[in-house]
């Protein structure tokens, strides 16, 4: 017996509105933006629980730096790029009525002997108040943005931000921290490197870093050397030797309890590449975890491309194929020193760690484990 057709079977059904999403309460907005020797990159976010929810993003690749190697100033082409970019950030943060706010500028405006009188400029023709900050804390906002990221097995830390100027290197000892606190007291660090006394348990910072070289200005360094696996070489040989005076250089380390977390665009587009990704995707690559060989694989592949090869790779990019050999040539330095089988990615950096820094100074964080 045929089943019996159910009564409307066939009719068209009726149209469901979804509601409209909530307009966030201005009052509930923060802001951070990060202009570096590359890119500039602006968040506007909302706290949600001990995390913050993204209202509204732009990254935009200005190239800063380019040409500062040589000249020592930041170029009128450069400038004017990146004003462009800068009035997007204010048409949104005035759409959003954000009030808090930080924006920051980095390694370029720091180098520039027109630094200041660029941000200057930026103020004239946007109103947007820019602050050039110190490496110490570009370090340690790199390290808070990754406290989701650290294991409650890490004993020994090291965050690894590369920029496009220059690269931070933290290293953390956790050792005398309670496994479940770890990843909460990386994120007390906003208050400082060398915080004052708590009651709560302390992330000892043994030493850190910022050596000004990034995949910008390391590329510069090398830009003659016409060899591609020689300029590789090169530029992965010089970085190392610029490491000569962080205290964890001539240490070897346990591979039990060590992990280093990756945050850059070098690291999640080797990670875009291991996995295969046709198009990149954030909720793969950020977290992830690579092996030492994994990594190198991916490098080893990306010499065998060639600059032809690079440039026609989807996961690579048109913005991120000049400057992946230096970034490559960078990692492979570390993880030549610290071999490790816990190398964390990290798509996040320094627009998240000026959000939670913000965020947790006002209080507005909820307290418990990420």
């Amino acid at each position: 017996m045929a089943p019996r057709r159910p009564r409307g079977a066939g009719a068209f059904p009726k149209a469901v509105e979804s509601p409209a999403p909530n307009t966030p309460d201005p009052a509930e907005l923060y802001a951070a933006l990060d202009l570096g020797t590359n890119s500039c990159r602006m968040l506007i976010a909302q706290p949600q629980g001990n995390q913050f929810h993204v209202i509204d993003s732009f990254s935009k690749s200005v190239q800063l730096g380019q040409g500062l190697e040589q000249s020592g100033r930041l170029s009128r082409a450069s400038m004017a790029r990146t004003v462009q970019a800068m009035r997007i950030c204010q048409q949104k943060l005035k759409r959003h009525k954000v009030k808090r706010m930080r924006l920051v500028a980095t390694e370029a405006c720091r180098r520039a002997a027109n630094g200041a009188d660029f941000l200057a400029m930026v103020r004239r023709e946007t109103g947007l108040q820019l602050e050039i900050i110190q490496p110490e804390e570009e370090a340690r906002l790199a390290v808070i943005s990754c406290a989701p990221l650290v294991s409650t097995r890490t004993e020994q830390l090291l965050v690894v931000d590369i920029g496009g100027g220059s690269t931070e290197l933290v290293w953390i000892d956790l050792s005398a921290v309670p496994a479940r606190e770890r990843p909460r007291a990386i994120m007390r660090l906003h208050a400082g490197f060398h915080p004052p006394a708590s009651p709560f348990p302390a992330a000892k910072v043994v030493d850190w870093i910022s050596v000004p070289l990034g995949v910008a200005t390391l590329r510069d360094h090398f830009i003659d050397v016409e060899d591609d696996a020689a300029r590789f070489a090169l530029m992965s040989w010089y970085f190392e030797e610029n490491l000569a005076e962080f205290t964890p250089y001539k240490d070897e380390q346990a591979r039990e309890g060590f992990q280093i977390v990756g945050t850059s665009g070098t690291v999640t587009t080797v990670a875009a590449s291991h996995l295969g990704l046709k198009r990149y995707d954030r909720t793969k690559v950020d977290g992830l975890r690579m092996t030492s060989d994994q990594i190198d694989k991916v490098i080893r592949n990306y010499l065998e491309l060639g600059p032809d090869g690079r440039i026609n790779d989807p996961r690579i990019g048109q913005d991120r194929q000049a400057l992946i050999m230096s970034g490559a040539a960078i990692l492979q330095a570390l993880l030549r020193l610290w071999p490790t089988d816990r190398l964390s990615v990290a798509d996040r950096g320094l627009r998240e760690g000026l959000l939670y820094a913000q965020m947790s100074a006002d209080g507005v964080l909820e307290d418990g484990p990420f």
